[in-house]
């Protein structure tokens, strides 16, 4: 089970502050900060739901494209010797180095 809250595919933290005693977290995988509170969970989800459509409709006002936390592509680094395993699997399964990461991917992430 996940930490992680999500909406309108956008994920955020949740975290606990003991000193405010309240909830809060902030939106991963952009760079706009987009931070919310709460003094229980559905008071937390609720913050984060408002902030993402509240950020979603300025970016709209402002006509700019809003930020997407995945794009589909990101460096990886691995060991030489993972590399040539991996790239010699690729051509053994007449695939390409991106299909076959991504296929060990998501076997690996499968539920």
């Amino acid at each position: 089970m996940s930490d992680l809250l999500s909406y309108k595919n956008y994920n955020g933290t949740v975290e606990f502050s003991k000193e405010d005693n309240c909830l809060f977290g902030k939106v991963i995988g952009i760079k706009s900060l987009i931070s919310y509170e709460g003094a229980s969970v559905k008071e937390l989800e609720q913050d984060f739901h408002n902030e993402v459509d509240e950020y979603l409709e300025d970016c709209k006002e402002r006509n700019i494209e809003p930020e997407q936390p995945y794009k589909g592509t990101f460096n990886v680094r691995i060991s030489p010797e993972l590399h040539r395993t991996i790239a010699i699997y690729a051509m053994e399964h007449g695939k390409s180095l991106n299909a076959a990461v991504e296929e060990a991917i998501d076997n690996m992430v499968k539920l």
